[in-house]
């Protein structure tokens, strides 16, 4: 197999740390693999080296001036960026193009507002008559898209469900001080996807190449729709204490965290995403990570759910982070 060279957007993240060190493990097993990893402060360097990564660069999509350094030399891109960072993400697109020697990129995405694989009506929520699809999944197409036209054929995208990590991850200081924790998704059932599993299906569809995952669109999520229920009941077991669901009124929620964050939980409340995929399967030959093995179990970078929820996040209680960035 041919060597690759790799380009890791975002690698401490959630998923980019997943890639790497999956990426590492084939490298271990005989592939020729080398990692660039891309952090905004050199202070998260030595995590990403300790994961595996032969070189560190400075990137932020908000300097472009970072963009073909970062790009030098490599051949094959994981693009991911913040919802906030579109208009820096659609400039590094730009610079992808530029740099001409990108082979195989591979993007992080959501499902739900696609247009080349599907026809979404942008107009048309998929519940509420007069509304269109959530500002944020058109968004998320919108990121994919601007990747696709500079690549048409040499681009791979992830389109993941809603994150396993992001059900509670605001909710921790109530586990920790009342035992509880509130959601308004409810009795609806959701296959919540890990991102142990995204970190291993991007990588094997690096390792796989692009003559093989050339213009490919895979959906992943979870292996069973689960209610809120469901994630207080794994909760408790993992954390080995009682924990308690208690629904929350959508306008509070609209309040702690904003109208564009709203519109999106309305898809995970109306069964949207209650569906489960068989991509996972196909691209790797294993079912999907179960929530109460991503709580308890260490990803191949080394954290537990437990141990990433309980860590700060982008959403936080009283922010709007998408304010002034509407897609």
């Amino acid at each position: 197999m041919a060597a690759i060279r790799v380009f890791v957007a975002q690698a401490t993240g959630r998923v980019g740390k997943e890639v790497i060190a999956n990426l590492v493990e084939a490298r271990k097993g005989g592939r020729e693999v080398y990692i660039r990893a891309a952090v905004r402060g050199e202070e998260k360097g030595d995590f990403v080296k300790s994961l595996g990564a032969d070189e560190v660069v400075t990137f932020d999509y908000e300097k472009h001036e970072t963009f073909a350094p970062a790009l030098e030399g490599m051949t094959q891109v994981f693009s991911a960026n913040p919802d906030p960072q579109a208009d820096g993400h659609a400039a590094f697109c730009k610079a992808i193009s530029a740099y001409g020697k990108i082979e195989h990129a591979v993007r992080l995405s959501c499902f739900g507002a696609d247009q080349n694989t599907v026809s979404y009506d942008h107009d048309v929520h998929a519940s509420i008559p007069g509304t269109g699809i959530p500002g944020m999944l058109r968004g998320y197409w919108r990121d994919e898209e601007v990747l696709i036209k500079e690549l048409p054929k040499s681009t791979t995208v992830i389109r993941a469900n809603f994150f396993q990590g992001h059900i509670i991850k605001a909710e921790t200081s109530n586990i920790d001080e009342k035992g509880f924790f509130s959601s308004p998704l409810g009795e609806t059932k959701n296959s919540f996807v890990s991102t142990n599993d995204l970190g291993e299906a991007i990588a094997k569809v690096f390792l796989g190449g692009v003559q093989q995952h050339g213009d490919k669109y895979y959906d992943l999520t979870g292996p069973v729709p689960a209610s809120m229920h469901d994630v207080a009941a794994d909760l408790a077991k993992a954390l080995g204490k009682p924990v308690e669901y208690r629904a929350q009124d959508i306008d509070q929620f609209e309040k702690d965290f904003g109208p564009q964050r709203r519109a999106f939980f309305e898809y995970l409340r109306n069964g949207f995403y209650t569906r489960c995929s068989p991509d996972f399967y196909n691209l790797t030959g294993k079912k999907p990570q179960a929530f109460y093995d991503y709580l308890t179990k260490p990803g191949k970078a080394g954290e537990t759910g437990i141990s990433e929820i309980w860590k700060a996040g982008m959403w936080s209680k009283g922010k709007n982070v998408m304010e002034g960035h509407e897609k």
